[in-house]
């Protein structure tokens, strides 16, 4: 049976070593198991203190996704378990979806603290965890096929692995609406919003192994950063003044998504003129999503934005492990994998089904921890290397 996550290194010309994860799961367009979780952040950890590793390469296998997001199939059982038992109303009585997200977010927080360079080869498909992953690699690599999104409005959870971090860090009211409306962006715009570092054709891509195999490597991590650095800018693809649909709107989702309470700002999203949505295509997609989405699920995707804007990366990735156990105890976040991929009628049932039915009061328990003083299990992320890399 072959590896979901294969592993490999290559010899530089200096006698060190380039170390080269790659998600191979072709066929479910690398969505991200609870194996390859586990196999990675084991993997990553060893590399971490290898004095042999210069860099680290983030790759998948295939032409259609680097990671089309979380593998879906066994959270959904655990979910269906749940609902259904005697422990319905505990919020910690589902231990797969805590293992699952908690270990997915200490792999992300991993990346993302990372002392060695992590390049992320992000070619074809790039969504939800998939995202999770590439967001937090020092030099992140788009190419002409990418497609990025965190459409996690379809399917009744919000965008997570740390989206309430880079979403709101993005220019304008761009990643709220990007929350809001689950939109795909290009290569373009990834590099717009500093989702990706450079723009490099995917035919460069063995040419770019090969430089950088043959660069002299330093025992110094950020003198390595640099180094990479370099390497990718010689391949980066000439710039174009084509700006993506997301840059083009950019006035005009700043002046959508500024309204000083939700149900203004998803009013105005959908009553956008028929004619800019005729000639943007791409903004008619996001329209629709918002429409056909999770109340709930919009509803949260703001409020985690708005509470998230002056914590830590290590306070969001607390944050969001406990919204998303409680949206795995709710009825969406079962529904819409249900309607969106077991069944695939693509017609979820959203309780409540409007934002004006949906009590705020409810919404406390999304933030209000389970777990006694001290005792969450992504309490000890958080340290004087975080703190390096964020203000570098």
């Amino acid at each position: 049976m072959t590896a979901p996550v294969l592993f490999s290194t290559l010899a530089t010309a200096d006698g060190r070593q380039l170390g080269v994860a790659t998600l191979n799961t072709e066929k479910t367009l690398n969505a991200l198991s609870m194996n390859m979780v586990q196999l990675l952040a084991a993997q990553l950890q060893a590399w971490k203190t290898d004095p042999a590793i210069a860099i680290v390469i983030l790759q998948a296998a295939g032409e259609k996704a680097f990671c089309a997001g979380g593998d879906l199939q066994n959270l959904y059982a655990s979910m269906r378990s749940h609902h259904t038992s005697e422990r319905a109303g505990d919020v910690l009585a589902n231990p797969y979806a805590l293992d699952f997200f908690a270990q997915e977010y200490r792999l992300d927080y991993l990346v993302h603290t990372y002392a060695k360079p992590i390049l992320c080869w992000g070619h074809g498909i790039v969504m939800g965890g998939g995202i999770g992953l590439m967001a937090g690699a020092s030099h992140r690599v788009v190419t002409e096929k990418s497609r990025l999104a965190m459409p996690e409005i379809a399917i009744g959870l919000f965008p997570d692995v740390g989206g309430t971090w880079f979403l709101s860090r993005m220019p304008g009211k761009l990643g709220l609406f990007l929350a809001l409306t689950g939109a795909s962006i290009n290569a373009s715009d990834a590099l717009f919003v500093k989702l990706a570092d450079e723009v490099l054709p995917q035919a460069s891509k063995a040419d770019v192994l090969t430089a950088l195999q043959c660069t002299k490597w330093s025992n110094h991590a950020d003198q390595n950063h640099q180094r990479l650095s370099q390497v990718l800018s010689a391949f980066a693809a000439e710039s174009s003044d084509t700006a993506g649909p997301l840059r083009n709107n950019f006035d005009l989702i700043n002046r959508l998504c500024s309204a000083p309470d939700l149900p203004t700002i998803v009013a105005q999203i959908l009553a956008v003129d028929a004619a800019q949505q005729e000639e943007y295509p791409w903004l008619q997609k996001a329209v629709s999503s918002l429409q056909k989405g999770s109340p709930t699920s919009v509803w949260l995707a703001h409020a985690l934005q708005a509470r998230g804007k002056y914590l830590s990366l290590a306070e969001v990735f607390r944050m969001e492990l406990i919204a998303a156990l409680v949206c795995a105890q709710n009825h969406d976040f079962v529904e819409g994998i249900r309607a969106l991929i077991m069944d695939k009628d693509q017609k979820p049932q959203w309780l409540p089904d409007s934002l004006d039915d949906l009590q705020v009061q409810d919404g406390e328990r999304y933030f209000t921890s389970p777990w006694a003083a001290g005792q969450h299990p992504l309490g000890d992320l958080g340290s004087v290397e975080e703190l390096q890399r964020q203000a570098a």
